[in-house]
């Protein structure tokens, strides 16, 4: 197949390297674009971004050469590409500027970025959980003015190692959730090489986070109703997340009631069969199984479990008896690719499949 034309905004950046990466050999994109700041533009890439490249192995070379695009001249990255991956670093309302300019220039953005999430006609996607909620577009294509662009955005990363517990379980309608998650530096875009005071160290505040995760996966569980995305009532979710000295991976402990409490094979067999909408189309990312479930308890593990299905799946272990709550287990998720640039390629996969990205020619 023709591949469709990929744009990133905010390439230099540990997201956007993250999306160059894994989109090397993609079957479906190709990165066509690199666009990032006035300061980068007009530089080849690799000079953008020199010693500040995160990863192990050598930027790919067809990247590596690629001219940098200021990432406001929308109208010079929008004659390059059919979409663009967002992973700007910004003020959120000049984010959300930036992305809606390009949707209204029909330049559809899938956004690694937070200034959306809140927006009622933004669908907030895992492909797993909540592939319905797609259908807002039409609405917020009127809201813009624009007839193939719009937005689309991933949620928060620390949600995403226990939602996807959570979810296959809903309809034992689950209404208190207290959850601590233990947040790789990758997430705040560091290494330990650029933040050396990580090293043995533990921070138990990351601005936002617990909003974010007391409140995202409301959306994520909610339903369209007249162009607009209604985020469920329930659970009600406390959440307190810590910055802790791993490289990647975002562990989650969580403590769950329910109204009407299953047995814990019950919530295994659930988990063990969980099927999911990107698995039945066959997204190329997509991860089979989503979810895996560890009978050992020391599992899992940051350095062992983070790259499940190449980082794409969920690890669950630890599940037991609560004495307070009903049960309790803990998550771990791979945190710049399920929780970040991987879960946006995963969207892009299922926005194409859909029929919502289409070939600009």
């Amino acid at each position: 197949m023709e591949k469709y034309r990929v744009g990133i905004v905010g390439a230099t950046g540990m997201v956007g390297q993250r999306f160059i990466s894994l989109l090397r050999g993609h079957p479906w994109f190709e990165v066509t674009c690199v666009a990032a700041s006035a300061r980068s533009a007009g530089k080849l890439y690799k000079d953008a971004v020199g010693e500040r490249w995160t990863f192990d192995w050598e930027i790919p070379a067809d990247v590596a050469e690629m001219t940098v695009v200021d990432a406001a001249n929308v109208d010079e990255v929008g004659a390059k590409v059919d979409f663009v991956f967002c992973a700007v670093d910004m003020k959120k309302d000049e984010i959300r500027a930036l992305e809606e300019t390009y949707a209204r220039h029909e330049i559809p953005v899938v956004s690694n970025n937070s200034a959306c999430r809140g927006v009622e006609d933004v669908p907030m996607v895992v492909p797993e959980i909540n592939a319905d909620h797609l259908a807002v577009i039409e609405a917020q294509r009127k809201r813009l003015g624009s007839e193939k662009g719009f937005i689309a955005v991933k949620p928060n990363c620390s949600i995403q190692s226990y939602v996807p517990a959570l979810t296959p379980l809903m309809d034992f309608e689950p209404d208190k959730v207290s959850v601590c998650t233990y947040q790789a530096i990758s997430g705040a875009g560091k290494t330990f090489k650029n933040w050396p005071e990580m090293v043995d160290n533990v921070i138990p505040y990351i601005g936002g986070e617990d909003e974010k995760s007391e409140n995202e996966p409301l959306k994520l569980w909610g339903h369209v109703e007249n162009g607009r995305i209604v985020n469920a009532a329930t659970p009600v979710i406390s959440a307190q997340c810590l910055r802790v000295a791993s490289a990647d991976g975002h562990m989650a402990a969580v403590s769950v009631s329910f109204k009407k409490k299953p047995s814990m094979e019950q919530i295994k067999e659930r988990w063990l069969h969980y099927e999911t909408e990107a698995q039945r189309l066959e997204l190329p990312s997509a991860p089979k199984p989503f979810l895996q479930y560890f009978e050992d308890p020391s599992r899992p593990q940051t350095r062992l479990d983070r790259d499940f299905q190449n980082g794409y799946g969920v690890s669950i272990g630890r599940l037991r008896e609560d004495k307070i709550f009903d049960y309790r287990f803990v998550c771990l998720s791979h945190n710049t690719i399920r929780g970040a640039a991987g879960g946006g390629i995963l969207t892009a996969e299922l926005l194409c499949r859909k029929g919502y990205i289409q070939r600009r020619g």
